[in-house]
C-alpha cells in the first residue's frame, strides 16, 4: 500500500510534465519558423521559398497518407473547404509573412503581429459564431492593438522596414485569422494527413506560378538555404501542425491557446540568439502589452 501511495504522486507529476511538454514543444517549433524564415529570405524570393516549403511538405504528407491509407475528403464540398483553408492559412498567411521578412520586418516583430491572431479570432468568433465576449476579452483586444502599434509605429518610415512591409505582415495576420475561423466552421473533422496534403498542395499551386513569373524561381543553394528549406517543410509545415492536431485529440487545445501568447517572446529570444536582433524599450513594451492581450483573450472564457 505504501508503494502505491508513493507511486501515485510520481505518476501524476509525470503526466503533468508530459501534458505540458507537448504545448511547449509546439510553441518552440512554431516560433522557430519566423527565425528560420528570416534566415532563408536572403537566398530566395518569398514565393520561391514558399513553393519549395509547400512542395516538399506536400510530397511528404502524400507519401504518409498513401502508406497509412488515410481517408480522403468524402465529397467535393469537403475538398473545396480544404482548398479554401489552404489558400488562407498557407498561401495568404505565408506569402504575407515572407514578404514582410524580405522587406525588413524582423522575425520578432513578425511573430508579434501574427501572434495577435487569437485576439482577432475571438472577435471573429463573436461576429460569425455568436460567441459572447466578456470585458476581459474586449480589454485584451484593445491591448493587442496597442501592443502592435507600440512596436510598429516607431519603425514606420525607417530604412529597415516601411508601411508596405508591415502591411504584408498584416496580410499574414488576416490569412491565419480568417483561415482559422473557416477551418473551425467547415474542417474541424479533417484527417491531418490528407487534409494537410490538400492544403499544402493548393498553396504550392499558388506559390509556384508566382515564383516563376515574378522571381524566376531563383535560389542560392547555400548550406543555410538547404537547412532552412528542410526545417520549414518538415518541422513547421508538418511537425508543428501534427503536434497541434495531437494535442487537440488529447483534449489539450486549451493549453495551446493559453500558451500562444508566448510565441512572440520566444521568437524574440530565438532571433536575439540566432539573428542578433535587438530589443528596445518600446518594442519590449509592445511585446508585454500583446502577451497580456492574447492571454486575456484565451483565458477569459
Amino acid at each position: 500500500m505504501t508503494t502505491l501511495r508513493l507511486a501515485s504522486p510520481a505518476v501524476s507529476t509525470l503526466a503533468r510534465i508530459t501534458g505540458l511538454a507537448l504545448p511547449l514543444l509546439f510553441i518552440a517549433m512554431w516560433s522557430s519558423g519566423y527565425v528560420v524564415g528570416k534566415l532563408a529570405v536572403p537566398y530566395a524570393g518569398p514565393f520561391t521559398l514558399l513553393a519549395i516549403r509547400f512542395g516538399l511538405a506536400s510530397l511528404v504528407l502524400l507519401v504518409v497518407a498513401l502508406a497509412a491509407r488515410a481517408p480522403w475528403p468524402a465529397s467535393r464540398r469537403q475538398f473545396g473547404h480544404l482548398v479554401v483553408v489552404g489558400l488562407l492559412i498557407q498561401a495568404l498567411q505565408f506569402s504575407g509573412l515572407y514578404t514582410a521578412l524580405k522587406l525588413g520586418v524582423s522575425a520578432g516583430e513578425s511573430a508579434l503581429i501574427v501572434g495577435t491572431m487569437p485576439v482577432f479570432t475571438a472577435l471573429g468568433a463573436a461576429l460569425v459564431f455568436g460567441e459572447r465576449l466578456g470585458l476581459k476579452q474586449w480589454l485584451g483586444m484593445a491591448g493587442g492593438v496597442l501592443g502592435v502599434v507600440l512596436v510598429v509605429w516607431h519603425k514606420l518610415g525607417s530604412e529597415s522596414a516601411g508601411i508596405g512591409a508591415y502591411t504584408a505582415a498584416m496580410v499574414a495576420l488576416a490569412g491565419i485569422t480568417l483561415g482559422t475561423l473557416y477551418q473551425k466552421k467547415f474542417c474541424a473533422g479533417m484527417d491531418l494527413r490528407t487534409g494537410g496534403f490538400v492544403q499544402l498542395a493548393v498553396a504550392t499551386l499558388v506559390a509556384l506560378p508566382l515564383s516563376l513569373g515574378l522571381e524566376g524561381f531563383s535560389v542560392q543553394w547555400t548550406p543555410t538555404m538547404m537547412f532552412a528549406s528542410g526545417w520549414l517543410a518538415t518541422v513547421n509545415s508538418i511537425g508543428a501542425t501534427s503536434l497541434l492536431f495531437l494535442m487537440m485529440r488529447k483534449g489539450e487545445a486549451s493549453k495551446v491557446a493559453s500558451l500562444f501568447y508566448l510565441i512572440p517572446g520566444v521568437t524574440a529570444l530565438m532571433a536575439f540568439g540566432v539573428l542578433g536582433e535587438t530589443l528596445n524599450v518600446m518594442t519590449l513594451a509592445g511585446f508585454l502589452a500583446t502577451a497580456g492581450a492574447v492571454y486575456l483573450c484565451t483565458r477569459a472564457r
